[in-house]
């Protein structure tokens, strides 16, 4: 998939460790002052894929560009990207000051153009305060910041940065997601973050590229993905989904009528399915209704037994089963205007005409995303 003005392209790029293949034909371009992400489970292929944008792995087949030119064979030092690890990697004897011109020191730029980009750059990360203070006397956030100063003085075409909240407490690491954003849009340099962590995606890109198994299920716009999976893949590891199968019974100009495995008939608005979507009778789909789309009350067809209630603040997750004991959710607003439905009760599952999707295939397993063990440990 290709982007106006790209300053890393990925051409059909495969890696394979001997009968291994880590990347299959992974084939996109990240736009110039994209924030990009490269999200899936663990193994995925996406670190792969980073050290092959960076240099430190060399692609069995395919091409490398970086600002137009094939870097497939150039070493990590020729390269005009910086990397940001886990492990921040700071000179604990040096201040933040020196560990922030060390790389514009390395270079042999004159010392009044050192002190000026650093400064401005711990400007923008908000730490010129500290620049005289070692590592060990700051807090985990703050040598992330430095960690990024550094990264981004020299001015790269492309920032890597793999995994790089992954230590941080989760206060912190939502409140740096938005920092990281900040400092992003500010410097106007392109991002490409690796997470397995789909918040992280959601929050901070402009783009996502989606991947399992070594290979991209799907690149585009954080909404578009939550919204619109292609892959049945997608739309279980993208946030919460029911995946409800079923086979079609009809299809026609005003959407498509499928019928459940419990026996619920749902109608698919026309357009609202996945482009692999096959619509023909008799053919096996699944039906995605996210949790937030669902109402539990009134009168519908599908009738679900309450087995469980959460409680998460500003809303409540019910969980409950069907006809066929397929395991659903939905998620409902807490507080005293609205009523949460109680364990042990049975009320009807209803959906706006519009939240229906329709992808192809059958999930492995049926219905909640979010309340299946087997199937998150899976992703992770």
């Amino acid at each position: 998939m290709d982007v106006g003005d790209p300053v890393v392209k990925l051409d059909n790029v495969r890696k394979q460790y001997g009968s291994f293949v880590a990347v299959h034909q992974a084939d996109f371009s990240i736009g110039r002052g994209e924030f990009f992400a490269m999200l899936g489970p663990s193994g995925c292929g996406k670190t792969t894929t980073l050290k092959m944008i960076a240099g430190f792995e060399q692609p069995t087949a395919g091409h490398v560009f970086l600002e137009g030119e094939d870097v497939s064979q150039v070493p990590p030092h020729k390269r005009n990207v910086n990397t940001v690890f886990q492990q921040y990697a700071l000179f604990p004897h040096m201040s933040v000051f020196d560990n922030v011109a060390f790389g514009p020191r390395s270079k042999k730029i004159n010392e009044a153009e050192v002190k000026t980009r650093v400064n401005e750059m711990l400007e923008v990360v908000r730490l010129g305060e500290f620049a005289q203070r070692r590592p060990s006397q700051l807090s985990g956030g703050q040598q992330q910041r430095v960690a990024l100063a550094r990264a981004l003085v020299n001015y790269p075409s492309a920032l890597l940065l793999d995994e790089p909240l992954a230590a941080l407490d989760l206060k912190l690491r939502e409140a740096m997601q938005i920092e990281l954003k900040r400092i992003q849009r500010e410097v106007g340099i392109t991002f490409v973050f690796v997470t397995h962590d789909q918040g992280e995606a959601l929050t901070m890109s402009d783009r996502i590229a989606v991947m399992s198994e070594g290979r991209v299920e799907q690149v585009g716009a954080p909404v578009d993905i939550y919204a619109r999976p292609e892959t049945l893949f997608v739309a279980g590891f993208i946030g919460s989904a029911n995946l409800l199968p079923g086979t079609v019974m009809s299809s026609d100009a005003a959407g498509t009528r499928v019928q459940l495995l419990d026996g619920t008939q749902v109608v698919v608005a026309a357009g609202n399915s996945a482009p692999t979507a096959a619509l023909s009778q008799g053919n096996q789909v699944t039906v995605m209704l996210r949790p937030e789309q669902v109402v539990l009350d009134g009168e519908g067809s599908m009738k679900v037994f309450i087995t469980d209630t959460v409680f998460q603040g500003s809303s409540v997750r019910v969980v409950g089963r069907t006809a066929n004991d397929t395991e659903v959710s939905a998620i409902v607003p807490a507080g005293s205007n609205h009523k949460a439905p109680s364990a042990g009760e049975t009320v009807s599952m209803q959906w706006h005409a519009s939240a229906p999707y329709l992808l192809e295939g059958w999930p492995e397993t049926a219905g909640s995303t979010t309340t299946n063990v087997d199937s998150i440990e899976a992703t992770l």
